[in-house]
């Protein structure tokens, strides 16, 4: 990704994590890649600092020692940067290897962040008896995941119209990538093939878009749907934190209940099960197959079978 903006981001990040003391404006101004001008300095590094605590990183402010007039400077602590431990269990550690090695982007792999959670790394998919699925990356899809999780706005050339778009955001279908977001240009939210949009895309340097709230109607079909098994219904529980997700991601047709504790019940069409079956094992322990038996049956021989 070559936006001058994500590498003064993460340039920033990086400096006042390393900071043992207190950075000041004019220290930092002086050490990255910022305006000259003192004005236009403040503007960016406002932005900065607004995009950092959008995106949870803890910026802290105090007193640079040994100035007078005192003067203020910023910190990253380490302490409240690094990832607490999620206090995942052996078997939970294993599942979620399971589902990151059977899918590549690309020959990309979830190792570094699969040691960062606490390991069970082994030298490929195949060490553990799982078949990967390479899924093909494209140009803009590293700066597009990217400009999902921060809810950066982007701008890019599709169908000979410059537009901005509030990226909401990727699935893969059948081959392909597409992108859903809010389209500046049409006032309306569309799906876009990343294949055909021209050229590169540019994030932005406006604020960051608010989530939409109303569930996304996407253009994917889940992996589930996309298959030769006999068609049957499964209802399925979710809660934790992924029930929001949930919420956002199925229209009201599949919603079946929202419960009071936020767990969520969903009725989804299933044609292919051990589809079906990694997708429950993502969400863990916040999952749970209500109907029908035969489905959590299969799900409980498979876990046995691993074990």
């Amino acid at each position: 990704m070559s936006s001058p903006k994500l590498e003064r981001l993460l340039n920033l990040t990086a400096l006042l994590l390393n900071a043992s003391l207190p950075v000041s404006a004019e220290q930092i101004q002086t050490a990255l890649d910022y305006p000259d001008d003192v004005v236009a300095f403040r503007r960016a590094f406002e932005r900065d600092k607004d995009e950092l605590r959008a995106m949870g990183i803890p910026l802290r402010l105090a007193s640079v020692p040994g100035k007078l007039p005192p003067v203020d400077g910023y910190r990253i602590p380490p302490e409240e940067y690094a990832l607490r431990d999620p206090g995942l269990t052996i078997d939970e550690l294993g599942a979620l290897h399971l589902a990151a090695s059977a899918v590549q982007v690309e020959g990309l792999s979830a190792t570094a962040g699969l040691l960062k959670l606490g390991g069970l790394v082994a030298a490929g998919a195949s060490d553990i008896g799982v078949r990967v699925a390479p899924l093909p990356a494209d140009p803009n899809l590293a700066c597009l995941f990217a400009a999902v999780a921060s809810r950066t706005p982007v701008t890019m050339r599709y169908g000979d119209q410059d537009r901005t778009i509030d990226p909401y955001r990727l699935e893969f279908l059948r081959g392909r990538w597409y992108l859903t977001g809010y389209d500046h240009f049409r006032e309306a939210e569309r799906n876009f093939r990343l294949g055909r949009i021209q050229g590169t895309v540019v994030p932005t340097d406006g604020p960051a878009f608010l989530a939409p709230r109303a569930p996304l109607q996407g253009r994917a079909e889940g992996p589930w749907e996309l298959g030769d098994d006999e068609p049957i219904v499964a209802r399925l529980r979710i809660g934790g934190p992924p029930a929001q997700w949930a919420l956002q991601h199925f229209g009201p047709d599949r919603i079946v209940e929202v419960a009071e504790d936020g767990s969520v019940v969903i009725d989804l069409p299933v044609n292919h099960r051990s589809a079906f079956r990694s997708f429950v094992l993502s969400f863990l322990d916040h999952a749970e197959i209500l109907s029908p038996v035969e489905l959590r049956e299969d799900l409980i021989l498979w876990l046995r079978g691993i074990t």
